[in-house]
């Protein structure tokens, strides 16, 4: 290696690197790269580095040829960036001819800053924000470890306040981007940052790193380690193996969560502060906490939320929302709530064992006012006064199980007066003109599950604000009360039930349309002033253009059967397009546009990516032109862990000027520099982006953006109308080929299916007819 002092009036022509071997090496297509280095000194010296040389030789080279007199294995290389150049980036630091300096080594850094941590050091803030800075290197972070430096960080964190407390927890989440050293973290640990959340006084800068380290350790349970489905076989929960990460999860956080009870109110109360970031971050715990619940806790917490009212504060970001990263969280809140929703509907209802449905149904009778002295919960008649069908509750809740108990709770709570009163009238009618109240406020919760296709955990492809279904309560209060007015209005008999289940379904399309502009007063207006005749009217012209067969119950059914298994193949199809791999062009984050000059550019103009079969990395590589990748990984040297992903934002990044015109930007996109909606990012927990992307064209940022979301633990919504269009027209198609078999043989199909009697003793058997 040849090396010269900028402090020369001429600088001699360096000569060629040597290798290890003492020899000269010309790198391929002519000399070696001339690169700047400057010294701890100061001073900038100009060499050639032999890019094929291990880092360890080249610090070696450098400290013989400016003769230091300490030894090498106390230097280290950083570019202008402060990025430690490592065997893995040194060919791509030399071929961007990057100004590289001579500076402490990752042991000799970690010494000085836990040295300055143990002491107290007044300088300490300085020495924390290099901290911060350094801890995400594995070599700094592993000799940070190695000195204790662990201990000494928690212990700052236990002490301070203010901007020292901000830095060391920035430094801590930092840190737990690594997937190993923060294993010995204890519940301690866990209640300091709880109650720094729960501090109302708290800054903004400290409560954004606390609730990112929360929810790290959310999401580390053993159930997420990525060797968990190995031992998914055997019995018990997983273990997490010696020194693992892995070892928390929501049981263990939420066990101190309760120590502080007004953590969930502080966290629920920051989604409507007026700093974006802070509301993205609670945003993101709220749905970690969500997505992470055991099943011991489900109740318990989804209640406190509830109570909490925190749809009520999510929907009041809909209308504040205007940033990509927080359209992101709400639509991961609206999937969550899709699975709270989901899970409600298909747990049974069991008053003989479930206190909290016993409590429900004692304060839905007491309300009615009915009969007041019949008292026995056992009487032949109690539950057929208020319309239920018959005295077996589990049965009458069986297709909409505790969300239809929690529908009708609601309900009568809104206005007990009006429960009261309404119950109070159909009972002075004659048994046949009675509406069966109950009965249809089941039939209204099962007809809104089914409009917001509602039929599995993790299974949803809406891609807008749906803050009509957040509202899930107060539109079935709505509904129903249009299902009695209806009732009345048309004189309706018990005969006529199936009719207004119809009339109601028509209207809560029609009321419930383009959900994510309208306002909602209109809603309240079209279920609460619709006259019968119009509704009916419009009705008929309806069933004019579609058969009543589609509202039949095991069509329903089937489609919700069909609509899982399509959400599933479309999810395989997104996943097999990341899997096969594409080019996109690096992008400019839209927010460091201020002017031209102050750009950064990306270090080559197009990145090809490809997931490995894994599902864990994604493997890339930058070039200046697009060239053929073979199959494999060979020819992706670098990667990017998907568990270190918590956002896809979309509409975040820029082309650069010269290369717009490779870019298929959409008719009414505005000017080419604002950011391109076919880009894309990808963020960590602490908003830091691993890559900004545009995509050539819809198709594939559809396909990349759908498929990053759905591969993302804590995601499962759709980004683009592409995903669900695709999803409901294969759920169609599926369903009108399956009916094909009935129709085209002009078979009934039942509204339902009627149990018969259980066998009177064991002397049978079943038939096989499949050899038939």
């Amino acid at each position: 290696m040849s090396a010269t002092q900028d402090g020369s009036s001429k600088v001699p022509e360096p000569k060629p690197a040597a290798n290890g071997n003492g020899t000269t090496n010309q790198s391929r297509g002519g000399l070696v790269p001339t690169n700047n280095v400057t010294t701890k000194d100061g001073l900038i010296v100009r060499t050639r580095i032999e890019p094929t040389l291990p880092v360890d030789d080249v610090v070696r080279q450098l400290c013989i040829s400016l003769k230091l007199k300490d030894p090498p294995v106390m230097f280290a290389l950083r570019d202008e960036n402060d990025e430690l150049v490592t065997n893995d980036n040194l060919r791509k630091k030399i071929k961007d001819k990057a100004h590289l300096k001579l500076v402490n080594a990752p042991a000799i850094e970690a010494a000085e800053i836990v040295e300055k941590l143990a002491m107290k050091d007044p300088k300490m803030g300085l020495a924390l924000t290099s901290l911060r800075k350094y801890i995400r290197e594995e070599q700094f972070a592993d000799q940070f470890l190695h000195r204790d430096g662990l201990y000494e960080l928690i212990s700052v964190i236990s002490t301070s306040h203010g901007n020292v407390l901000a830095y060391a927890l920035t430094a801590m989440q930092n840190l737990m981007e690594l997937d190993h050293g923060w294993d010995a973290l204890d519940n301690e640990f866990i209640l300091t940052i709880v109650r720094i959340l729960s501090s109302k006084q708290s800054l903004i800068n400290v409560c954004r790193p606390a609730t990112a380290i929360l929810k790290k350790l959310v999401e580390a349970s053993p159930a997420g380690a990525p060797t968990a489905h190995l031992a998914s076989s055997s019995r018990g929960p997983p273990m997490p193996p010696p020194g693992s990460v892995y070892r928390y999860g929501f049981e263990v956080v939420y066990a101190q969560m309760c120590k502080e009870p007004r953590l969930l109110e502080t966290v629920v109360e920051r989604l409507g502060s007026g700093d974006t970031t802070m509301a993205l971050y609670s945003m993101m715990l709220i749905n970690s906490l969500l997505a992470n619940v055991t099943d011991d806790r489900w109740d318990e917490f989804t209640t406190a939320l509830e109570r909490l009212n925190v749809r009520k504060a999510v929907i009041s970001l809909m209308s504040a929302n205007t940033i990509e990263d927080l359209t992101s969280c709400i639509l991961d809140f609206q999937a969550n709530m899709v699975g709270i929703t989901f899970k409600k509907k298909i747990a049974p209802v069991d008053p003989q064992y479930e206190e909290a449905h016993k409590a429900a149904l004692k304060y839905i009778w007491s309300c009615s006012k009915v009969n007041e002295e019949i008292d026995d919960e056992y009487s032949e008649l109690k539950w057929r006064k208020i319309g239920f069908d018959s005295e077996d509750l589990i049965q009458e809740f069986r297709e909409v199980g505790a969300l239809g108990l929690d529908c009708l709770k609601h309900f009568v709570a809104k206005d007990p007066d009006y429960w009261a009163k309404v119950v109070q009238e159909q009972l002075s009618r004659p048994a046949e003109r009675r509406c069966p109240i109950a009965k249809a406020s089941n039939e209204v919760t099962d007809l809104l599950t089914e409009h917001w296709s509602i039929y599995a955990p993790g299974y949803t492809a809406s891609t807008t604000f749906q803050p009509f279904f957040l509202n899930f309560y107060k539109v079935h209060t709505l509904a129903t009360q249009f299902f009695l007015r209806m009732w009345n209005e048309s004189g309706a008999s018990k005969s006529d039930f199936p009719r207004l289940v119809a009339l109601t379904r028509s209207q809560v399309k029609v009321a419930l349309r383009r959900e994510n502009v309208r306002p909602w007063h209109e809603v309240v207006q079209e279920f609460l002033e619709s006259e019968y005749r119009a509704v009916r009217d419009r009705q008929m012209q309806e069933l004019e253009l579609e058969d009543d067969v589609m509202s039949k119950i095991p069509i329903r059914n089937l489609r919700a059967k069909l609509y899982k298994e399509s959400f599933e193949f479309v999810r395989q199809q997104r996943l097999h397009c990341l899997t096969e791999g594409a080019w996109f062009m690096n992008g400019v984050p839209a927010m460091h546009i201020i002017s031209r000059d102050t750009i950064r550019r990306p270090r080559a103009p197009w990145r090809f990516m490809r997931l490995d079969n894994g599902l864990k990395y994604l493997h890339y590589v930058d070039s200046n032109s697009k060239f053929f990748v073979r199959k494999g990984l060979e020819d992706l040297p670098e990667r990017i862990d998907m568990s270190a992903v918590s956002e896809i934002a979309t509409g975040t990044c820029m082309p650069l000027p010269n290369n717009v015109r490779d870019i298929d930007i959409p008719a009414g996109s505005g000017s080419p520099v604002a950011a391109s909606p076919l880009s894309f990012s990808l963020l960590t927990a602490s908003s830091t982006s691993l890559a900004d992307l545009i995509a050539s064209d819809q198709a594939r940022w559809a396909d990349w953006t759908d498929g990053l979301n759905m591969l993302r633990k804590d995601g499962g919504h759709a980004a683009s109308p592409e995903t669900e269009n695709f999803v409901q027209a294969l759920t169609e198609i599926g369903l009108k080929i399956k009916l094909l078999d009935l129709t085209g043989e002009k078979v009934d199909i039942p509204s339902g299916l009627v149990t018969g009697h259980p066998p009177t003793n064991c002397d049978f058997f079943f038939s096989d007819i499949s050899a038939e």
